[in-house]
């Protein structure tokens, strides 16, 4: 297990907010933050790059230190079988009803966790989070002598029950567990427990500031981008749950209509997801030689700064999961006045309002409709994009996020 030392939102204080939240969120955020002065709290999760844990992350830790809390995070480490199990236990949890949990499954996760457990002390910090199904085992470690939160970011509403009964084992000990929407909860659970709380994004990041118009044509110069032609987008993971393929062939049937269309799918490799090379191989093979489609990751130089930038010179942010935690990907779109059009599952519905933040879809075929009903109206995409990022600033960025992980804190 080591620490992260080093944060993408380091030097971000409270008040450096007060032009997007007002006065009012500021006073009422300090007056929350007093009675935890001083206090201790960690962050432990499995990779401190790629995905939106560790994005979070990185811009939240830096923002509850300045609020006067210790806070720190942690990160465990595995072998590549390790990430690999975890991946299916990501996967059966998410739905999968194919995938068997064995025993050797079983006692690989256990023994990865327990060698973590040897080289962290809990009894340092008033108060543990530990963020998703990686690391939940460590509580069976120690004796537990202060509050242990779980929080969970993927779509636990439908999962393989084999996986889920395991792993409920360990999370039934955690004195809170935090879900992103009310249908995650699993009944199994004690509801005095249950917290639910949606991710955030953090409108100061690197990824989320505003941009010079210079700065976004030099980049799309770079990467080879047409700014003057259509832009559809996805950013997000290359992942089974992602539906990439279906973004392809939404651009495909669009491009029939609309020949000049141009496809971005912006990804990040993480360490954390070997699964995510078998993926994104089957991407290109199913792009071929379609030169107007381009495949952008960290791996060409694509970080924070540059997703953006592709997120800012788009017309229109797809997101085509067939299962969605979250999607932070949707509100750092929305935040950037795009109108998204999302399939209609997880958190997805729980970011677009239908018809006015943007358009929720059952599948291909309206996805197609919609993109070529915005790409002709642009001033439809115009409103909505608008009433997007009202939405997001009301109730998706970081000083909500902190609003509500201090009620939780103070809860105890």
């Amino acid at each position: 297990m080591f620490e992260v030392t080093k944060f993408g939102g380091e030097g971000k204080r409270l008040e450096d907010y007060v032009e997007i939240i007002g006065e009012k969120a500021l006073y009422e955020l300090k007056e929350k933050a007093e009675n935890l002065k001083g206090k201790s709290f960690v962050h432990v999760n499995s990779t401190s790059f790629g995905g939106g844990v560790a994005e979070i992350l990185h811009n939240l830790v830096p923002l509850m230190r300045n609020i006067g809390l210790d806070t720190k995070w942690f990160v465990i480490e595995g072998t590549n079988e390790f990430f690999n199990v975890t991946k299916s236990f990501h996967n059966a949890l998410q739905g999968n009803k194919d995938l068997r949990l064995t025993e050797d499954m079983k006692s690989l996760y256990i023994e990865i966790n327990k060698r973590n457990a040897q080289e962290f002390d809990p009894s340092a910090f008033d108060y543990l989070l530990i963020h998703d199904p990686q690391p939940a085992p460590l509580i069976e470690f120690y004796e537990k002598k202060q509050p242990w939160i779980w929080r969970c970011h993927i779509d636990l509403s439908d999962p393989n029950m084999q996986f889920w009964k395991f792993l409920r084992g360990f999370v039934e000990k955690y004195d809170r567990y935090i879900f992103h929407m009310e249908e995650y909860v699993r009944e199994d659970l004690e509801k005095e427990k249950v917290v639910i709380m949606p991710p955030s994004i953090d409108p100061l990041s690197e990824k989320n500031k505003e941009l010079s118009e210079n700065e976004i044509l030099k980049t799309l110069e770079k990467f080879d981008v047409d700014p003057d032609r259509p832009i559809l987008t996805q950013v997000a993971r290359f992942d089974p749950w992602k539906g990439v393929f279906d973004v392809i062939d939404v651009y495909r049937k669009v491009k029939e209509k609309i020949p000049d269309v141009q496809l971005l799918l912006v990804g990040v490799m993480a360490h954390d997801d070997p699964e995510g090379w078998i993926y994104f191989e089957k991407t290109l093979r199913k792009i071929g030689e379609d030169y107007d489609v381009k495949v952008l990751t960290n791996l060409t130089g694509v970080h924070a700064r540059e997703v953006n930038v592709f997120q800012r010179a788009s017309d229109i942010i797809l997101q085509m999961s067939i299962r969605e935690g979250f999607g932070l990907t949707i509100t750092e779109a929305m935040w950037k006045e795009k109108p998204v059009i999302g399939r209609a599952v997880g958190g997805i519905r729980l970011q677009i309002v239908d018809g006015e933040t943007g358009f929720l879809v059952k599948d291909i075929n309206e996805a197609v409709e919609k993109s070529i009903y915005l790409l002709r109206h642009p001033e439809v995409a115009k409103t909505m994009g608008e009433k997007a990022k009202k939405r997001v600033k009301e109730n998706f960025i970081i000083t909500k996020h902190l609003e509500r992980y201090l009620d939780i804190l103070n809860s105890f």
